[in-house]
């Protein structure tokens, strides 16, 4: 949910961003081929598609940044309340719908709803921060990271933002992925709250502000280096038998999206084609949706006993090109366009 001037290229990458999102839900190719009992060709689909998040993040305080300057209070709270709110409506919606349509025909809409209200209270405040469905982390935490920058630059303490950041985002990669390793003992999944989001935010905050601009030379060389460097971690920690897919950030991979989104800004003319812009302004209402139809793609993949590479494509493709037609549908109309994706 970002107000900005288009860069056709940043436009781009969100569209390549959203699609990665629903690759790494879809779970593509996860199940086969296997190497050594291992998918390991979905298992790098996985990782290479992990500069999505990071790179919403950069861009969300990059086209905030001159507002967030201005008035940094106001800006902050006019940008979460929506924020806030869509968290809320879709949290609602997730807690609601029935995900397994073979339980709901059989036992009922409560049966099919209590297994998974259980879940969730295992763990109360990670399914707060997450709300009613996984992928919704990204709103608080994009909320908790523009509403500490906003608090910083209105206190003239906007120095401390860098170190703060990176603080927060080597702890959370130390009590995240590294874990097994540190023993340390997180209240919750570092992945959530402000730990991964605000070092990425702050990057696109700081780049705007400071005018950064680099060749595509010194931009790729800085995104070779980060995607090098995450996918070697990952290998690096199957040693210590950490499963390669669960990564959602190591130390590396805030400079593969940093370098990425420096690229696409030295090509400011990347993707400037109509259907880019088209697809990249919806792409928070296809975030939102996304996650519910993958559910009910691979309910219909079940009762079609479809297997392997039929099941991958019908819930992939299925999920993204729903997603698209019903964010579209929606975008149409004004009222409920309001309710849903305010």
């Amino acid at each position: 949910m970002t107000e900005h001037q288009k860069i056709a290229s940043v436009e781009l990458g969100r569209v390549i961003a959203i699609i990665a999102v629903i690759a790494i839900h879809s779970q593509l190719m996860t199940g086969y081929p296997l190497l050594n009992n291992e998918p390991w060709l979905g298992n790098i689909i996985n990782q290479l598609s992990r500069f999505a998040v990071p790179f919403f993040f950069i861009t969300s305080g990059y086209f905030l940044q001159p507002k967030l300057e201005k008035t940094p209070l106001e800006t902050g709270w006019r940008y979460c309340k929506p924020l806030i709110f869509m968290w809320v409506i879709w949290s609602f919606i997730y807690l609601i719908a029935p995900f397994n349509l073979h339980t709901l025909s059989q036992d009922g809409w409560l049966a099919e709803r209590s297994g998974y209200w259980s879940y969730l209270a295992q763990a109360p405040l990670n399914s707060f921060l997450e709300g009613g469905m996984v992928h919704l982390w990204f709103l608080p935490s994009l909320i908790m990271a523009v509403g500490i920058i906003a608090v910083l630059v209105h206190l003239k303490r906007a120095a401390w933002l860098l170190p703060l950041s990176v603080s927060l985002y080597l702890y959370g990669v130390l009590a995240g992925s590294y874990q097994p390793l540190t023993d340390l003992q997180p209240l919750f999944f570092t992945r959530n709250g402000p730990f991964f989001s605000l070092l990425m935010v702050s990057a696109g905050f700081l780049i705007r502000q400071h005018r950064l601009r680099l060749s595509s030379l010194q931009a790729t060389m800085i995104m070779l280096i980060g995607f090098i460097g995450h996918f070697s971690e990952a290998f690096a920690l199957t040693q210590f038998d950490i499963d390669f897919r669960i990564h959602d950030f190591l130390f590396s991979t805030s400079l593969w999206a940093v370098g990425l989104f420096l690229l696409l800004l030295a090509n400011p003319s990347w993707g400037n084609h109509p259907w880019i812009y088209a697809i990249a302004n919806m792409t928070l209402g296809i975030y939102l949706l996304h996650l519910l139809l993958i559910i009910y793609m691979s309910n219909l993949a079940a009762v079609l006993k479809t297997q392997s590479l039929a099941r991958d494509g019908l819930v992939f493709f299925g999920a993204l090109i729903s997603s698209v037609i019903l964010t579209f549908v929606i975008s149409r109309s004004p009222s409920i366009n309001k309710l849903f994706f305010k």
